[in-house]
This record gives structure tokens, C-alpha cells and sequence, in this order.
């Protein structure tokens, strides 16, 4: 992002919870987006694509096309007929089905007889500058690629744009190739998420040994907060890469699981990323609080030193603010009452004893160092 984020909001889906339901039931959320669906069929001579809502739309596309791959692309999952049917038409278990809709998955990959099934993590910034967290969905069988995403956001444009190029193996190497391309697109965003938050880190740096104040804690605690979000997704999708790259499943060909393999090492440095970032906004937070504490103390050294100077001073006023009478009623001197109170000038002596007494003290602590310190 070009601009620093101070304040991040976290949209949160709710989750449903619907105690005693059958398994496999597909429940819609209440906030989910109607599906738009893209369609491309290609293979390495012919690209084709259609966009529909309905179930007609992929059946007409596939009878079409039935000599090439095709990648079925659905955007919004607010119509459990749609997805019903599609568990019909391809054989799909029902439990796939429950978790395509129920989008609080882990990263996660499962194999089937026929065909496999995994999710991801999509999270970015969108333009109101809230942390989106998202769900993809995969399926891959025979030469058809399903995916699921939750929002209307196309987040694989570049992979279309490789599609109508042509160029590479991407329109030969299948459907488990395709799904590889999609989950090596969701991991290279997490790179350009942290580098967004990198910079941040730094602007927040840069504000500390500037003019510290208290908004810097709270931006270290949100950037530290949208770490242990990415770190979540990162950690199961190094599990579901690894279960990929250990598959034997003839969908996930030798040639993918090559690929898949330098997409397990950018998920390691993910990890690693995620896991330095952590450390350094913790350091930020521990270095404003002992800041603070610095300045305190200082603070408190100051008013100690004042205290100090007139703790003798102000003895001294006391002892003669004292209302014992120097004489009797009958003029007699009483002994031992403060003789100094008939000192001609004594007012005068004892402002310039308390003054001298203030300087002996600042002499003192200049000599010991301590207003260097302050």
C-alpha cells in the first residue's frame, strides 16, 4: 500500500454453529455473495471461455468442449442449489461440499477415489482498509478444475493472463498443474502482504526514535495481530503443500509436484517472514514501554532533586515559624527560646543560609553526574 494504515479493521465472518446438524449439510451464511461463474476450457491449440450463475452454464461449457481442461471459477457462494448440483454432476461427497460453504477451513488437502479437495487462505487489504480472510476451495477430477471463492474479486487475473497467452505448460500439464498455479498465486500475495506490513514496521521504527508517543504500541499491536493471522495460514499450507508434493494420486503429476516443491520453499520463507516480523513489533512494544519507564524515571529524578533541596529549607523555615516567645509576661528572658529571634538582620541571614545550603546541595549532585543523565 502507498499509504501507512493506522488504524486496521479486521472483517470477521461469523461462524454458524448449528449444534446436531446432519454432516454434509450445506448451510449458506446469511452474508454470502450470489456466484458469479467463469468458465475457461483450453488445451494447448484452443482457449474458450463463458460466464453464467446457473448449473446449465457449466454443463453446456463441458458437452462443448469435451476434448479440452476446464477451469471452472466461482465467485460466491450464496447458492447451495448451485453447489448441491455440482456435487450431483461430478460425484462429490457431501463433506467436500459442507466445506467449500463452511469457509473457516484450515489449509488442508484430502484425496478421494476420483478426485481431491483442498483450501487455502486468502488474505489481502481491501480498499476500506480492512484485513480480509478469506476461503479458496479447490477440487480437481479428471480434466476439470473447481474453485470456490468467497468474495467477486478476481484475485487470479494473472493466472487467466498466462491462460490467454499460452505460453509455458499451463495449458498442458492439467488440472493439477492449474491448481498449483492457484495456490503458488495465493502464497506470492502473502509476499506482497508482508512486504506491506515490512514497511510499515519501518515507518513505525522511524516514529519511535522520532517523537514517541502512545499510538506507536497500538500500531505494533495490530501489525503483530495481522502477523498471527498470516502465521495461521502459512503454517497448515506448508502441511497441505507437503501431503501435495507426498501424493500419489495420479492428478498431482511428477511434473506438478517439481513446482510444488519451490512452492513449499516460499512458504518456508513466509514463515520465516511472519516469525521475524513478530519479533520485531514485540521489540517495538518492549522498546516504547522501556521508554516510557526511561522517561518516568527521569521525570521522578527531577522532583526527588527538588525535593531534596528544600527538604532542609523548609526544616529550617519550620523550626522558626515556631511561636515560642523568646520573654515572659514580665519581660524576663525565657532560657532556651530561640535566641536568634532578637538577631539584628536575622531575616536576612538565614534567606542567604538556606541559599547557600540549595547551592552546596546542586553542587553536590552536578559533581556526582547526575544532571547529565537527566
Amino acid at each position: 500500500m502507498s499509504t501507512y494504515i493506522k488504524r486496521v479493521h479486521y472483517k470477521n465472518h461469523k461462524r454458524h454453529i448449528n449444534v446436531g446438524a446432519r454432516p454434509g449439510s450445506i448451510i449458506i451464511p446469511d452474508d454470502a455473495l450470489p456466484p458469479r461463474i467463469v468458465i475457461y476450457s483450453f488445451n494447448q491449440d484452443d482457449l474458450q471461455s463463458s460466464k453464467g450463475t446457473d448449473m446449465e452454464t457449466i454443463t453446456k461449457q463441458i458437452k462443448k468442449c469435451p476434448d479440452h481442461t476446464h477451469w471452472i471459477k466461482i465467485n460466491g457462494l450464496g447458492d447451495a442449489e448451485l453447489i448441491e448440483d455440482i456435487g450431483i454432476f461430478l460425484g462429490i461427497n457431501q463433506l467436500v461440499l459442507e466445506d467449500v460453504v463452511n469457509t473457516h477451513q484450515r489449509p488442508k488437502f484430502d484425496e478421494y477415489d476420483g478426485y481431491v479437495f483442498g483450501t487455502s487462505r486468502i488474505i489481502y487489504f481491501n480498499k476500506e482498509n480492512e484485513l480480509i480472510n478469506c476461503q479458496f476451495s479447490g477440487i480437481v477430477k479428471d480434466n476439470i478444475i473447481i474453485s470456490f471463492e468467497e468474495s467477486h474479486l478476481d484475485y487470479f487475473e494473472a493466472i487467466t493472463t498466462r491462460l490467454n497467452a499460452g505460453k509455458g505448460v499451463i495449458r498442458t500439464a492439467g488440472p493439477g498443474y492449474i491448481f498449483y498455479t492457484l495456490t503458488d498465486t495465493i502464497l506470492d500475495n502473502y509476499f506482497v502482504l508482508l512486504s506491506q506490513i515490512g514497511d510499515q514496521i519501518d515507518q513505525t521504527e522511524d516514529k519511535l526514535y522520532k517523537s514517541a508517543d502512545k499510538t506507536i504500541m497500538f500500531d505494533a499491536q495490530q501489525l503483530k495481530r495481522t502477523l498471527i493471522i498470516i502465521r495461521r495460514a502459512c503454517w497448515p499450507e506448508r502441511d497441505k503443500i507437503n501431503d501435495m508434493i507426498r501424493s500419489e494420486n495420479g492428478l498431482i503429476t511428477k511434473e506438478t509436484k517439481l513446482f510444488l516443491r519451490d512452492a513449499y520453499d516460499h512458504c518456508i520463507q513466509a514463515m520465516d517472514m511472519v516469525e521475524s516480523y513478530k519479533e520485531v513489533t514485540s521489540s517495538i512494544i518492549d522498546l516504547y514501554l522501556s521508554m516510557v519507564s526511561n522517561r518516568m524515571n527521569e521525570i521522578m529524578k527531577v522532583l526527588t532533586i527538588i525535593s531534596v533541596i528544600f527538604i532542609p529549607l523548609t526544616f529550617i523555615a519550620g523550626i522558626y515559624g515556631m511561636n515560642f516567645s523568646r520573654e515572659d509576661t514580665h519581660g524576663h528572658v525565657i532560657p532556651d527560646n530561640m535566641p536568634e529571634l532578637y538577631v539584628h538582620h536575622g531575616y536576612v541571614y538565614s534567606l542567604i543560609g538556606m541559599f547557600l545550603i540549595g547551592a552546596f546541595q546542586l553542587f553536590v549532585f552536578w559533581k556526582k553526574g547526575w544532571f547529565n543523565k537527566l
